[in-house]
């Protein structure tokens, strides 16, 4: 029996998947920060007796894209961007690490360090915290400085703490639910890497491609199309099948 019936729904539902992954980048072309989401799929070879042309679709580790994204002056201070390759690190909910681009950063009403979505900001030795109504100030390492806003001298600036800085290798990463990157499954937290620098007062925007991305969803509507008309035509094949049958 053919099974074209089951190839037509494998590739419907895989192109859906793929569509939500672009909608989910569209969505995000003006997030700072962000990576595009790309969705891997490969060809299974159905196993019978089937035609050999027949083959499934199915959805391997999904990927991003790491390209830079372009960077925006602000000249706020508390704005910062990954010069070249690199990650800021932030603290997870578990108390463990995760990994973004997000460079526009606040202080919070405890003084913690954090980006714009509350998520704490790591410093070499844990969460950094800054003294209540201080102006500060990130250097190009990583350093975080504070200076009492009564005090205009520099006497009165006080080292903070550095910001972890780190470079893991793009395969060793995997994007979460919530946006952030970790390291895959059995690898430990990624090192301080010195070699990675910051550029204040700017924010890197995301690297989606808005007319790209519109043209992918335009290609995924049409290839949904083309695999919900292998289903009616699979369906009509059946119909006639039977009637043959029911008259032969």
């Amino acid at each position: 029996m053919d099974r074209m019936l089951y190839v037509a729904m494998s590739g419907a539902k895989q192109v859906m998947e793929q569509q939500a992954a672009v909608a989910n980048n569209m969505a995000n072309v003006s997030t700072p920060g962000f990576r595009a989401q790309i969705a891997n799929f490969r060809a299974v070879p159905v196993v019978g007796q089937e035609a050999p042309t027949r083959a499934f679709v199915a959805a391997t580790t999904p990927g991003a894209d790491f390209t830079h994204g372009p960077l925006t002056e602000t000249g706020r201070a508390l704005d910062v961007a990954v010069s070249g390759s690199g990650w800021l690190v932030v603290q997870t909910p578990d108390g463990g690490e995760a990994y973004t681009r997000v460079g526009n950063l606040q202080i919070g009403a405890d003084g913690q360090l954090t980006t714009m979505g509350g998520r704490p900001l790591m410093g070499d030795n844990g969460a950094l915290t800054v003294p209540p109504g201080s102006t500060v100030s990130i250097a190009s390492n990583g350093l975080v400085s504070a200076r009492d806003a009564a005090s205009n001298v520099l006497t009165g600036i006080a080292e903070v703490g550095r910001l972890k800085l780190v470079n893991p290798q793009a395969t060793e990463l995997e994007r979460g639910d919530d946006g952030l990157f970790r390291m895959r499954a059995g690898q430990p937290p990624a090192e301080a890497d010195e070699a990675v620098t910051l550029v204040s007062g700017v924010v890197e925007g995301s690297n989606v491609n808005p007319v790209e991305t519109m043209v992918a969803m335009i290609a995924n509507a049409r290839s949904f199309e083309m695999q919900m008309k292998s289903l009616q035509t699979a369906d009509t094949n059946a119909q006639s099948a039977n009637k043959l049958l029911a008259y032969g």
